[in-house]
């Protein structure tokens, strides 16, 4: 007992000194929580209106925010403990640019990510396709895309390929234009094929009316000539309309009298009978 006393006795500013450290340590990192949630929701609002309810933003700039707010906690931790904070930023500057030398394709991986985050060349539930790969855009993070195939699979792409990809999106324009084609016979007249398929168009009030339908000769083939619909239809019912025009497309084409004739070819059949030798 007298031995810690003793102790006490010789280190008490020293006791004194780390225990009010670390109550300060404590009252910061308390403070630090409660000033980020703050922070990342206010972030998060504004994030959200600067950038029209992109949610995938709004997200990656209150958690930068938040984390702000912890180094700037860290740093203040570490200077009440007499830690030189200016030769441990210079240390850090070191380091990372050793990291940053190693870690280069990651690096790019979050330049890509950055750019495609305030470009927006895709956004969170866009269909869009790159890199042979097609899918609907589910997150945006800083290393990583990830995507849903219209099948139902997972796909995770480098934000650098997404990037680096010519992206073709299918969503982002508010009208898309089908071409349903159909073959009828050499027989038939074109005529009659053409008005049945504007009259199908006419049908459909979904299809825009400018720029308004058209039919047109698309191909003389080996066995038919193929009449193209070219319509113009809004986004979000492409699909819906293109199946159903594909069927009625069908059916009316039949009724008019025409014929959807299949590949053939003519075979003739040579006897080559050979001479009577005398």
């Amino acid at each position: 007992m007298e031995s810690l006393m003793s102790f006490y006795q010789t280190y008490e500013s020293q006791i004194f000194d780390m225990g009010r450290n670390a109550l300060l340590t404590l009252v910061i990192l308390v403070a630090a929580s409660i000033l980020s949630k703050v922070v990342r929701k206010g972030v998060f609002a504004s994030a959200s209106r600067m950038s029209k309810n992109d949610e995938i933003v709004s997200n990656l700039l209150s958690k930068v925010a938040a984390y702000t707010v912890y180094l700037v906690a860290l740093v203040i931790i570490l200077d009440l403990f007499g830690v030189n904070t200016a030769s441990l930023v210079a240390l850090v500057g070191a380091a990372g640019l050793a990291v940053g030398l190693a870690l280069k394709d990651t690096l790019s991986n979050i330049a890509a990510g950055i750019m495609i985050l305030f470009l927006k060349p895709i956004k969170k539930g866009e269909f869009v396709e790159f890199s042979g790969i097609m899918g609907t855009v589910k997150d945006i993070g800083l290393f990583t895309s990830i995507f849903e195939t219209a099948d139902g699979l997972y796909i995770s792409s480098p934000n650098s390929v997404v990037w680096g990809s010519t992206i073709k999106n299918f969503t982002r324009n508010s009208r898309r234009r089908m071409d349903i084609t159909v073959g009828i016979s050499y027989e038939d007249s074109i005529d009659v094929g053409m008005k049945a398929l504007l009259d199908l168009a006419a049908e459909y009030e979904v299809l825009l009316k400018d720029p308004a339908p058209q039919v047109i000769v698309h191909m003389l083939a080996d066995s038919s000539v193929n009449l193209q619909l070219r319509a113009w239809a809004p986004t979000d019912k492409y699909w819906d309309a293109y199946w159903a025009i594909q069927k009625d497309a069908k059916l009316r084409i039949e009724a008019a009298g025409l014929t959807i004739p299949f590949p053939q070819r003519d075979l003739h059949v040579y006897n080559h009978a050979p001479k009577n030798v005398a």
